[in-house]
């Protein structure tokens, strides 16, 4: 099993959920985290007065598939997530050694 984190701007989010449907990944994990690479964050005038953002608000999904679906879910991610412009974000591919279902106890691909 393969865990998959990408790291997207928010507005994209609902083109990689939908692409990765129709790849047929039925299950993520969505959450708002904010953080910034090379962009650095950008400024903001406000009344006069600019003032740094450090940290830039992103989409972070983490999902879990086959180890022979990885690959496929990561392009369509990267696919469906590109505007081509700075801070497109990342994808990371992590093993996962087992997965357990906690209503059930069940283990590894069962789980899921």
């Amino acid at each position: 099993m393969k865990k998959i984190e990408a790291i997207i701007k928010p507005f994209k989010l609902d083109e990689v959920k939908q692409a990765l449907a129709r790849e047929g990944v039925e299950g993520m994990t969505v959450s708002e985290v904010r953080g910034f690479g090379r962009q650095g964050g950008h400024s903001h005038v406000y009344r006069g007065a600019q003032y740094s953002v450090d940290f830039v608000p992103k989409i972070k999904i983490e999902l879990l598939v086959e180890d022979e679906r990885a690959t496929v879910c990561a392009e369509v991610i990267e696919k469906a997530g590109r505007t081509g412009g700075i801070g497109d974000g990342k994808i990371f591919i992590s093993p996962v050694d087992d997965i357990i279902r906690v209503r059930t106890g069940e283990h590894c691909r069962n789980a899921i």
